[in-house]
């Protein structure tokens, strides 16, 4: 049992998620959203102050198409294997595009009556919250291919994931998107990530069978 669930587990996650991403798109076809993402906006703005929605303007650079185009550009030159930074930039372009897709489909406005900053387009899924989702998710994946030490590994994981997290958290501090849209950019880049990993690995495996 527990090989079995050690084996497809990330395609539990992966129904799980899609789950999760039906009941979100099929509420905010009915709106009825609402109630839900005001708690969720009404309880990460209690801690709202000066240091802290410059702290959050701060994380949700990390996520900007001018910072991720430069990092993507750097790791292609960092990473020993320019098959692993063709990949990220790859990636980056895919994931903005799809987002960019998704938001047309969609159209919801943002709340521009919550807004701390400035922010155009639609709303959902948020584009920040998707492509750093997919961009650092698919570092975490690229970092674990490497020969650096596993408790370094472990270490980047952690940060990269905290990275993420602060970054959806960010998007609806600063009142430039709703938590559902936050919800929906992260189950989608997830989603993505477990399928194009698992094409991947299937890839690799197979080219290391015909070495």
């Amino acid at each position: 049992m527990n090989n079995f669930i050690k084996k497809y587990y990330k395609w539990f996650i992966l129904a799980a998620l899609i789950f999760i991403l039906g009941i979100i798109i099929k509420e905010l076809f009915q709106n009825d959203l609402a109630d839900f993402d005001a708690a969720i906006y009404n309880f990460i703005i209690q801690f709202k102050s000066s240091f802290m929605t410059n702290f959050f303007k701060f994380i949700t650079f990390l996520a900007s198409p001018i910072f991720l185009i430069i990092l993507s550009i750097l790791l292609f030159f960092i990473f020993k294997n320019k098959k692993f930074g063709l990949l990220s930039l790859v990636n980056l372009a895919f994931i903005t595009l799809l987002n960019q897709v998704l938001k047309i489909l969609f159209s919801r406005e943002r709340p521009f009556d919550l807004m701390l900053i400035d922010e155009s387009g639609y709303s959902f899924p948020s584009g920040h919250a998707m492509v750093s989702a997919a961009f650092y998710g698919v570092l975490i994946y690229l970092i674990w291919q490497t020969k650096i030490d596993k408790t370094y590994k472990k270490l980047l994981t952690l940060l990269l994931v905290l990275v993420i997290i602060l970054i959806g958290i960010s998007r609806i501090y600063l009142g430039v998107h709703y938590a559902s849209d936050i919800i929906a950019g992260f189950a989608i880049s997830v989603s993505y990530i477990i399928i194009m990993t698992a094409l991947l690995n299937y890839y690799l495996k197979q080219k290391r069978k015909k070495a």
